[in-house]
């Protein structure tokens, strides 16, 4: 089942929305579904797909299923699509360890040469090199590659999905500067310092944390963010190690890890302290993390790569393509969002629910533009930083 997000737009729904925590409540009417255009590419307009139009995919998994994150999600995407009669999909799972590499790149090949297939998706970091090669070889197969732009418009075959990460901080933002501040809840103190453990200081990194500031700063002008970055993806210990310093020397109740699997190691920092929270990111990792870790995980922000896999084929039905394009999905595409149900739903009182929705709603509508830190010069995203510093 497709994690559940905010709802997406709909013309017709209501929705309540607040200016920020603790305001009074507005109800406005949600725009309409968002136009092709904002997917972030040009489309290649073309007739549409013959009424009935059923694809044939293949969807090579270099792990297994059963990640509970991205290959799962991309899975879930693919089953709703087979169910609806839209598509045939083969499902290969090739292992994750370094021995099984090789046969990344054998079974693209030999899936490509079978010639059969409409569309052969893969996904994740550890695939742009395989897939170029293949890509080449193969000019007349079509390939999706999702959460990665190594190498777009370099083959004419193929698109690359990546997702608007600001937009997704955004919403966490304003989550985690109303929850901050709300002393009624186990945990939070009343000064409002939130923490975010970032990865790599590098622009996809600080995508999210633009978006997380602009949105923080939004729901309360007077926050502050404690930011640091491990520098690595995989090492905990440096993530707690920041964490504990967080909790203990600023306060921070509320930690948001944006570095791989060593952004958990602030959640172990949380638990550890027994004095924060911690949000999670790209999957829902209340259904990752251990029990322990998962009970403190009070949201995370979502990448669903199987509702940016169910646009891609609505794009395609409706005659608009995107080969050798990359096309970068938002809230409006259901590329990203924040998860609502769990913890979310049962700490976040209504005003802070209320004031997610209305930041939801203002981002779909263009009423907020969420400043992006891909192809930033300006240094607005070191700016940032210094105003919140604690």
């Amino acid at each position: 089942m497709m994690k559940k997000l905010l709802a997406l737009t709909m013309a017709g729904i209501l929705t309540v929305g607040m200016a920020a925590c603790g305001g009074a409540p507005a109800v406005t009417d949600a725009p309409a579904e968002a136009p092709a255009a904002e997917a972030g590419a040009t489309a290649t307009e073309t007739a549409p797909a013959e009424e009935g139009k059923v694809y044939n995919v293949a969807y090579l998994v270099n792990g297994n299923l059963g990640d509970k994150s991205f290959f799962d999600s991309a899975k879930s995407g693919l089953d709703e699509l087979e169910k609806a009669g839209r598509i045939t999909c083969t499902t290969i799972e090739m292992g994750g360890t370094d021995e099984d590499q090789p046969r990344w790149a054998s079974t693209l090949d030999e899936v490509s040469a079978d010639g059969s297939y409409d569309l052969v998706i893969c996904g994740t970091y550890q695939m742009p090199d395989y897939l170029k090669e293949t890509a080449t070889n193969y000019p007349d197969q079509k390939y999706a590659i999702f959460d990665d732009t190594t190498y777009v418009g370099e083959n004419a075959n193929v698109v690359n999905l990546s997702y608007r990460q600001n937009d997704m901080g955004y919403l966490i933002g304003t989550f985690a500067a109303c929850m901050t501040t709300d002393t009624s809840i186990d945990k939070i103190n009343a000064d409002p310092v939130v923490g975010f453990v970032g990865g790599v200081d590098s622009p996809v990194i600080n995508d999210f944390l633009i978006g997380f500031i602009e949105g923080a700063q939004a729901a309360n002008p007077d926050i502050k963010v404690d930011v640091r970055y491990t520098n690595d993806y995989v090492d905990t210990a440096i993530a707690k190690e920041y964490g504990l310093s967080m909790i203990n020397d600023n306060k921070c109740d509320i930690v948001w890890g944006v570095a791989g699997n060593a952004g958990n190691g602030a959640a172990e920092a949380a638990l550890e302290t027994g004095k924060a929270w911690f949000i999670g990111v790209d999957s829902d990792q209340e259904l990752t993390l251990s029990s322990d870790l998962a009970a403190l995980t009070l949201t995370s922000g979502l990448k669903n790569i199987g509702n940016s896999l169910v646009w891609l084929f609505d794009e395609w039905d409706a005659g608009r393509t995107y080969w050798g394009q990359e096309v970068n999905l938002g809230i409006a595409e259901g590329g990203v969002g924040i998860v609502t149900d769990k913890n979310y739903d049962k700490y976040a009182n209504d005003a802070t629910k209320a004031a997610v929705a209305e930041a939801e709603q203002n981002i779909l509508s263009g009423k907020i533009t969420v400043d992006s830190a891909i192809g930033d010069t300006s240094g607005k995203v070191e700016e940032l930083k210094k105003a919140v510093q604690p």
